[in-house]
């Protein structure tokens, strides 16, 4: 199964950065180029151990939809997401949140995967989906990063 695992300093407080990323409806901000939209979530406000959340975003020309539930929460330091309905035969995304001594955050992003399909899904894994997903997780970091950085009219102005 690949994994793939990103680490990428973000300088603004690491409580900010996890409510960042913690928020479904940001998501979409973060994910603009792929259409990403929340399709249905039950979380109110930021996502929390139990919620689910379902995406809707385009990739390879396709529409997907991926189910998602929170496994394990440790607010703001840490929190999993593991597909529950979706393309993947296995999806799993590890999020952790460190503050570094110059007020910044360490963000690592840790996603587990398989395809469906047995020796053909490996070979997709491999060939194509193991670099897709590191330029994707990547980019929503960069996104991420970027939307940190502006403070006017941010929806996370604030502490």
């Amino acid at each position: 199964m690949p994994r793939i695992e990103l680490t990428t300093v973000i300088p603004a407080p690491f409580d900010k950065v996890f409510r960042a990323c913690a928020d479904p409806h940001l998501h979409p901000h973060i994910m603009r180029r792929h259409c990403e939209r929340v399709v249905s979530t039950s979380a109110c406000g930021l996502l929390d151990q139990g919620d689910t959340v379902t995406f809707q975003a385009r990739h390879f020309g396709i529409t997907w939809r991926v189910g998602s539930r929170i496994t394990r929460m440790d607010a703001p330091h840490f929190f999993v997401g593991e597909q529950v309905r979706g393309p993947f035969a296995r999806l799993c995304h590890e999020h952790a949140f460190h503050r570094l001594q110059d007020r910044s955050c360490l963000m690592t992003d840790r996603v587990d995967f398989a395809s469906p399909l047995g020796p053909l899904g490996r070979v997709a894994d491999t060939l194509v989906l193991k670099e897709y997903m590191r330029l994707l997780i990547a980019e929503r970091n960069a996104n991420l990063l970027r939307l940190l950085e502006c403070d006017g009219g941010s929806p996370l102005s604030g502490p």
